[in-house]
């Protein structure tokens, strides 16, 4: 997994435990053979296997890493009697393992530890202050080929047709399937003709054939209303792993700065002077 990926999933992983808020006992989940398997065990799994599980719902998620854990003793304790738990390729493998460790321990301490819900509610605070409400609209359209077939179906309409249904039999726009619906928008956000047709409306009327670089257009407005700012809750999440991000880029860059980082293969310092490479490690 790349490193900025890495992090950043640690990030989401973090906002996840603020929704779900594990409990900090080491609480037994499970037993091999004897051997406990802890939620100690299960964060300590969620931040290494980070996007293969970030988008799974947490019930689910928890009985993954909990099934992965037990197949991990199952092996771990096979290979100890087998004998594979010393010599060079172990330790070689304990150092490197040690090395995360201590990455990962360093970031959630000196990175994710760092910032509050104090921080995120001062940034959210600030993003009310400076929001400014617009007039939105929610509409359906029916886009079709020609001026004709827009007219043919104004006329069903107006023999009383139902806007969605016909939305999805005859409309060549990507909303079809929801009837039409394009949600909510605001002045400017659609192409020049459509915004002026649309904005012209009153709610539930239905627009004339409206020509655009995509076609003709059928306008149903459904809705208008004043924006409002989104909610604590719903921002929170968002501006938590942005803070945390942020933090993560300055602590990388202090480190880097106060080291001597020798690059001594020519292959991998030609790669890494290229922005392209450097850009996608987020280094």
């Amino acid at each position: 997994m790349k490193i900025s990926a890495r992090l950043a999933v640690t990030a989401v992983l973090t906002t996840l435990a603020w929704q779900s808020s594990y409990a900090a006992d080491s609480k037994t989940l499970a037993r091999v053979n004897g051997v406990a398997i802890t939620e100690d065990d299960v964060s300590a799994a969620s931040a290494s296997m980070g996007a293969e599980i970030a988008g799974i719902p947490d019930a689910q998620r928890r009985g993954q890493i909990v099934d992965y854990l037990v197949t991990n003793q199952l092996m771990a304790a096979a290979a100890s009697q087998e004998k594979l738990d010393s010599g060079p390729a172990f330790e070689r493998r304990m150092q490197n393992y040690r090395r995360l460790a201590l990455a990962e321990i360093y970031y959630e301490k000196m990175v994710v530890g760092q910032v509050s819900e104090a921080d995120v509610k001062k940034v959210y605070d600030t993003y009310v202050g400076e929001f400014e409400a617009r007039q939105e609209l929610r509409a359906r359209h029916i886009l079709l080929n020609t001026e004709e077939d827009a007219r043919d179906i104004v006329e069903r309409l107006n023999r009383g047709d139902d806007f969605a249904e016909l939305a999805k039999e005859f409309s060549k726009g990507a909303e079809a399937d929801v009837g039409g619906d394009i949600g909510y928008f605001a002045k400017g956000d659609m192409v020049t003709p459509f915004d002026e047709a649309v904005f012209a409306l009153k709610v539930d009327d239905i627009s004339e054939p409206v020509k655009t670089r995509f076609g003709w257009h059928v306008i149903y407005l459904i809705d208008k209303r004043t924006s409002k700012p989104n909610s604590f809750e719903d921002e929170k999440f968002r501006i938590l792993a942005g803070l945390i991000q942020e933090k993560r880029d300055s602590v990388i860059e202090a480190l880097r700065g106060e080291a001597k980082i020798e690059i001594v293969d020519p292959a991998i310092k030609k790669a890494l002077e290229s922005p392209a490479t450097r850009g996608s490690f987020g280094q």
